[in-house]
């Protein structure tokens, strides 16, 4: 019977799935799904190119633009013109307004970050508060040394408990010999603001026994001295 249609004249072929080649399963799949196909391809070409415009359109510019307002605000800085940096002239912005202008650009997120630092020179902390919290430095050296000027500007304000929190952030991860030892040395002070006498220890023994070097450590004889540890 398997052999019937093929010796029949006029008999239709059928040919079994199993005797299609790979090219000809592609081209069934193709004609069954060419419309859901299509709006795939279309799709993906519409967010590529759309993510392509928006870098080279927009963002690049727009990056640009920020890095290049920033120039004269870093300039006041580097010269202690806190005033200018932060504020600006009236006709160039200062690093408060590039931060709201240029939010979502590398140059604005910067920008937080020294706004915090000058804001924090000029005492005002609550100020300084807010700019160093709203700076993504997460996983930089920079980002360290803003949650260590954040701990500081805690420290002024009265709040040792918080003062603490970002002291400990700061010298988290990969110690090395400049801001691990600066900011060992303010934890050591927050404890004993705090009146954890124990944890303050801990901290300018640490900073003792790792960082000998450091400057830091030439005072923290004194400070473990006046916190009961003689040895």
């Amino acid at each position: 019977m398997a052999n019937s249609a093929r010796n029949t004249p006029g008999a239709s072929r059928e040919t079994s799935t199993s005797e299609l080649g790979p090219l000809d399963d592609m081209q069934g799949f193709y004609e069954n799904n060419k419309k859901t196909i299509s709006t795939v391809i279309t799709v993906v070409l519409v967010v590529v190119v759309g993510a392509f415009a928006y870098i080279k359109m927009y963002k690049g510019p727009k990056e640009e633009k920020a890095a290049n307002a920033m120039a004269w605000a870093q300039q006041n800085f580097q010269i202690d013109s806190l005033g200018l940096a932060l504020n600006g002239d009236g006709r160039n912005p200062g690093f408060t307004k590039i931060a709201s202008t240029h939010s979502g650009t590398p140059a604005g997120n910067l920008a937080h970050y020294y706004a915090g630092i000058c804001c924090l020179k000029m005492g005002d902390f609550p100020k300084a508060i807010s700019e160093l919290q709203a700076f993504d430095g997460k996983g930089t050296l920079l980002g360290r040394q803003a949650e260590g000027a954040l701990g500081q500007a805690y420290m002024e304000s009265g709040n040792s408990a918080k003062a603490i929190e970002s002291y400990k952030k700061a010298i988290a991860g990969e110690g090395d010999d400049l801001i691990t030892p600066m900011f060992l040395y303010q934890l050591g002070l927050a404890y004993d603001a705090a009146g954890q006498a124990e944890d303050a220890k801990g901290a300018f023994k640490r900073l003792r026994d790792e960082y000998p070097n450091s400057t830091q450590a030439r005072d923290v004889a004194k400070e473990l001295a006046r916190v009961g540890e003689l040895n």
